[in-house]
Formats: structure tokens, C-alpha cells, sequence
């Protein structure tokens, strides 16, 4: 399986990526990839360890004169997003990620590759096998859960680690160097509704809004991207009036860190209204992609006849629940002042589940400001509340505040430089690494994040540049060359 991968440039990396890639490793769900790693470390003869919440410590002394430079903390974490296409029939549970070559790219069949963040995974397993890359003294640390709450980061004690300098390779651009990162939190309102019998008069129809891009939601939540929680409540809309249109179930989106690809609804309209109601949602379908044409060519909105729903949200509820998923913010709330182009604030109205009674809106609220963070997520509960939603705020985690005296990132630029004869673009992200988190217990690390290039994260078109990763390798290795002497 992948053998097409395994013989890609650098192959020590590219093997790696594969073996990795070979066990299922969903966030919450590392047990295996934990026990892989573990293993990993031990048949090497390292020092290995897994902490109190599952994070892996393996730890290589310096190579031969390198003994003197600072020990350094090589840092990935271990669990991946997993998403699929509808048409795709997969198992994360049970089935390794199925790769191919796409000319100058590694894909997926159908899922999500596992590039973030398994490139860096895999860079590291390399080096820590290499027994002729000379390197300091490193301290590999692989965490779990980055990407549903980072607890594994948030989890790590204080002492484990005696590493000055971190590398975080979980960047996602070849020419950026990361020296900050946004904070983020969940936002989820829920409420119980009241259900009504579904008039006779009424016929059942399912609207399905699919085809969009989806992707990362810090990093992609600025290119104007279709959130299918959004389009389709512009469908539902003030539908009621024109066509009797009562909302008996809607299931959109999948994870908070994904933008929403696909949402689909099941409603009941007045039967007499049926010839009027397809033209409406054709039409709605032609304005829509003509907006999103550009950057949603796939988009597809269709209603088709269905068995009629039993049951519909009552109509007070459901025109609350309609104007409060407009109102929501969505998208990017504040750029950044200090920092141009980088989007300070934003929103993503991530998972929307309402059936039987149940209503549950899942959000992801980002930002580089504390203060800034915490105003959009007062929008947000006050949008909610005013419909009868409990609102909490969980899983809150600091950003990363860029230093720009940092020694390391003096040292990279500078390696950049002499190795690609231009400057590197040093940046903070909008997406959440785990570097904030990190330096709450080790405060006095100089950090910093590099990758090679990795596009469509978090959705079924994630893909890794293949030259890109040549290029980056290149980089760490020059890097772990030239660390400073303690």
C-alpha cells in the first residue's frame, strides 16, 4: 500500500509519512498512534516516555561535536482531522489513509491526506532514526488532541522537557516562518424545542446544500469560502409565508476546525406549493453560485420529493432559530491592526444539528486578542440567547505572542536566506498551534513554526507539495546545523 509514496524524495520522511499514515489516529481516539510512536521510540533504544494524557516524549542524545548546543524540542502532534466525501466509503477507525502522486502533489482518495500533521511527525521519526544527520541533543515531543481541543498541549506538566528552543513544524506555507498564532474557544448554544404533527396538507421534501470546498477554519476563513450552515439557512428563510415551509430536521457540517461542505434538511411544504417551491430553490441556486462562482465552482443546491417528515419544529421556533442563525456572526469579525492582512477575529458557525427536539449550534471562535476574542463570543451568546439558547464557552486556549528578538528566528532567517536567496515571509497565523499553550509551563523556550506547503487542510482536498517538502527538509536540516551553542 502507497508504495508510490514511499519512493518520493526525501524517502527517510516520505516512509515515515507512510508508516504513520498506515494507523488510524481520529483526535480523542490515539490510542493506537500513541502505542506506535511508544514503540517506535523503544525499538530505537531512546528514552521514551507517554505523560499522564498521552503525549509521547522520545528523547536522542547530540551526534558527535554537536554536544554543546542547546538541546532542542522537535514538536508535531499525532491526531488528524478526519473528513470524507459523501461517496467516499471509508472507516477512520479501521482503514489507513489510501495516498497517491498527483503530479507534484500527495493526495487522498476521497479523505483527508494527513499532512497536518503528520509531515511533521514523520520529519522528526527521520531524524530521530537517522544515524547520520548531525543534530543537538533533541527532546521529540508529539502531542495529542491539537486538533479538537489541544489537550494534549494544554495537559503537558511543567519539567518534562529541558529543551531552550522549539521547533514546531505545523505551518503550512514552505516561505513563512510562524511567531504567533490566534487563541480560540467553542462557542455551543442548545435549547429544546416543541414539535408539532406535520399538516395533511403538507408534502416532505430534502434540501441538500454539497460540493463546497470546505477547508481550514483559521487559515482559509478569510478566502470568501461557501459555509453550508449559512446557505442553508438562507434557503429555510422566511420560507413559511410563500410556501408553508416547516423545518422537521437539519444536519450540517462536521467539526469546529473545518468550514461546513454540506448541510442537508428535511422539510415540509404545503402541497399545493409544490410547483412554485422547486422554481424558488432553482432559482436561489442559480444567484448563490453565481455569487460563489469563483471560489465554490462545485456548489450544488437541490430539493427533491421525500417521505413527509411526522414531525416539524413548532413555527415560533423555527422563525427564532432562522433570524438567529443570520444574525450570527460568520467569517471574519476584525483584521488586524498591527499585523497586515492577518485576520485578528473571526467565526466559524461550524456544526448545526436540529432533530427531535433538539436544537445544537457548534462555533469555533478564534482571535490573536484576548479581549477581541471574548467580544465576539458576547455577540454570539447574546444572538443565541435571545432565542432561548443556553450558550457555553469551553475549551479556551491563549494565543501565541510573537517575539520578534527571538533568537531562533534570527538563526532561520538567516538559513532561509542562504539557502533560497530570498527573504522567508515571518508571520503570526490566524489557525491555533499549540506554542501559546506550550510556553504557559515553559515560559523561558524560544518557539517557533515552520512546514512545507500543505493546501486544503481539514477538508478531502488537503494535498502536500512534493517539491515543497524537498524544499522544507532541506531547511530543518540546515536548521538543527546551525542551533547556537549553549
Amino acid at each position: 500500500m502507497n508504495t508510490e509514496i514511499r519512493q518520493l524524495e526525501p524517502q527517510a520522511l516520505w516512509n515515515k509519512f507512510a508508516d504513520l499514515n498506515a494507523v488510524p489516529r481520529p483526535s480523542k481516539k490515539e490510542e493506537r498512534v500513541i502505542a506506535f510512536m511508544k514503540a517506535f521510540g523503544e525499538n530505537l533504544g531512546l528514552e521514551t516516555l507517554v505523560d499522564a494524557v498521552g503525549n509521547v516524549i522520545i528523547k536522542k542524545p547530540a551526534t558527535s561535536g554537536m554536544e554543546d548546543r542547546v538541546t532542542v524540542v522537535m514538536q508535531s502532534h499525532l491526531d488528524m482531522v478526519h473528513q470524507k466525501n459523501n461517496d467516499t466509503d471509508f472507516d477512520f477507525d479501521t482503514q489507513g489513509i489510501d495516498m497517491y502522486v498527483d503530479g507534484d502533489w500527495v493526495r487522498a482518495k476521497g479523505t483527508t491526506l494527513g499532512a497536518d500533521n503528520g509531515l511533521g511527525v514523520a520529519t522528526i521519526m527521520a531524524i530521530l532514526e537517522s544515524d547520520s544527520i548531525a543534530h543537538p541533543a533533541i527532546e521529540a515531543l508529539f502531542t495529542i488532541d491539537e486538533e479538537t481541543g489541544m489537550t494534549g498541549a494544554m495537559g503537558l506538566k511543567g519539567g518534562l522537557l529541558s529543551g531552550g528552543i522549539l521547533l514546531n513544524l505545523d505551518t503550512e506555507e514552505d516561505d513563512e516562518i510562524g511567531v504567533g498564532c490566534a487563541g480560540g474557544i467553542d462557542v455551543t448554544a442548545t435549547r429544546q424545542y416543541e414539535e408539532e404533527e406535520t399538516s395533511e396538507i403538507k408534502i416532505g421534501y430534502k434540501i441538500e446544500v454539497k460540493g463546497l470546498q470546505g477547508g481550514h477554519s483559521g487559515m482559509q476563513i478569510h478566502e470568501g469560502l461557501g459555509n453550508a450552515n449559512k446557505l442553508m439557512n438562507r434557503i429555510l428563510h422566511d420560507k413559511f409565508e410563500a410556501f408553508g415551509l416547516r423545518i422537521s430536521s437539519i444536519d450540517g457540517g462536521s467539526l469546529r476546525n473545518a468550514i461546513p461542505r454540506e448541510s442537508t434538511a428535511f422539510v415540509a411544504i404545503d402541497a399545493m406549493k409544490e410547483d412554485d417551491f422547486v422554481a424558488e430553490i432553482q432559482t436561489l441556486e442559480t444567484i448563490i453560485k453565481k455569487e460563489l462562482k469563483t471560489m465554490e465552482p462545485d456548489l450544488s443546491i437541490t430539493a427533491s420529493k421525500c417521505e413527509t417528515p411526522e414531525k416539524v419544529m413548532d413555527l415560533m421556533t423555527q422563525e427564532g432559530f432562522t433570524r438567529a442563525m443570520y444574525a450570527a456572526i460568520n467569517g471574519v469579525y476584525r483584521m488586524s491592526a498591527d499585523i497586515p492582512e492577518l485576520v485578528e477575529t473571526s467565526n466559524n458557525i461550524a456544526r448545526v444539528i436540529v432533530e427531535d427536539g433538539d436544537m445544537h449550534i457548534g462555533c469555533l471562535t478564534r482571535s490573536s486578542v484576548e479581549s477581541s476574542k471574548i467580544d465576539l463570543v458576547n455577540a454570539l451568546q447574546s444572538t443565541f440567547e435571545l432565542i432561548g439558547c443556553e450558550v457555553e464557552a469551553s475549551g479556551d486556549y491563549p494565543g501565541w505572542t510573537p517575539n520578534m528578538d527571538s533568537s531562533i528566528l534570527k538563526v532561520m532567517t538567516k538559513v532561509y536566506e542562504d539557502l533560497n536567496d530570498e527573504k522567508p515571509h515571518v508571520a503570526a497565523c490566524h489557525a491555533g498551534l499549540e506554542c501559546g499553550i506550550l510556553g504557559q509551563n515553559y515560559p523561558e523556550m524560544d518557539m517557533i513554526s515552520f512546514g512545507p506547503t500543505i493546501k486544503g487542510a481539514h477538508s478531502p482536498d488537503e494535498r502536500a507539495q512534493i517539491s515543497s517538502v524537498q524544499k522544507y527538509w532541506k531547511f530543518v536540516l540546515e536548521v538543527l546545523n546551525n542551533i547556537p551553542k549553549k
